[in-house]
């Protein structure tokens, strides 16, 4: 585990590095959950370093007195450049909000990356009022709610469905809620054209949550974007489909770099 200061807070990450020789990718978590999300992903350090950090006021990272909303992503971006600065990771990687993030800095901050992953994401979040009432009021209904089926997971193992409670469980009520009022009022579709870097639109198959053409908008929006669908999946497809979620992942910076995008 690592730190990093900035903007008054610490934000901490961790590295694999096995001695890949590619270029570092920094992995960004969705609403209400941590770096541990990412633990499947740790075998691609055998070709890029791999980084994964907690968000403000998610794991270990501390966090920030925001209003839910655009205060709350534009920290949350402050979070991920100084990692990605950090780290000189040169690819980024989010889910969910973390996708929300990752387009938010693409969008409006002066980076150099070589490629974007954006993972059950998309370029509006919009997100169910009777979800945001049990956030707020009912959390323990929230929680089961999201591991409804064809939601967070399509068909998962017990044991990864109770990981994912007990994490947006530690993560807590406040945090999570602010969270998904966050990626409610998250709305870029104007702003897709703006982005320069080569992205891959990555989604499972049955996430209702955001759904497949929330994908394919953003394959279509993006100047240089690809699109890659699993099978057997929701909304935590790297969870739940590792190795296909890595093939797919790994292909997609085959092709990049291949193409001689990277600088």
């Amino acid at each position: 585990m690592e730190t990093v200061s900035h903007h008054g807070r610490e934000t901490v990450y961790e590295v694999a590095d096995r001695g890949g020789d590619g270029p570092p990718i920094c992995f960004v978590h969705g609403s209400g959950s941590s770096r541990d999300v990412w633990s499947a992903q740790h075998c691609l350090a055998d070709r890029n370093p791999v980084v994964a950090l907690d968000l403000s006021g998610h794991g270990d990272s501390d966090d920030i007195d925001a209003r839910a909303g655009y205060a709350t992503l534009s920290a949350y971006v402050d979070d991920v450049l100084a990692v990605l600065e950090a780290t000189d990771s040169r690819v980024l990687v989010g889910n969910s909000l973390g996708g929300a993030v990752a387009l938010q800095l693409l969008i409006e901050r002066d980076t150099d990356l070589d490629a974007a992953v954006l993972v059950g994401t998309g370029a509006r979040l919009g997100v169910l009022e009777d979800l945001l009432d049990w956030l707020a009021n009912d959390f323990e209904r929230a929680v089961e709610f999201l591991h409804g089926p064809d939601r967070l997971f399509h068909d998962p193992e017990p044991e990864l469905e109770e990981e994912s409670k007990k994490q947006l469980r530690e993560t807590g009520q406040a945090v999570t809620h602010r969270d998904f009022l966050t990626c409610h009022g998250f709305d870029v579709r104007d702003d897709l054209g703006a982005i320069d870097v080569p992205a891959l639109a990555l989604c499972g198959e049955h996430d209702q949550l955001t759904p497949p053409w929330y994908h394919e908008y953003l394959a279509e929006e993006i100047d240089d974007a690809w699109i890659a669908e699993l099978e057997d999946a929701a909304h935590l497809a790297m969870v739940e489909q590792p190795t296909a979620f890595n093939a797919a992942l790994g292909e997609f910076l085959d092709i990049v770099f291949e193409r001689g995008d990277a600088a």
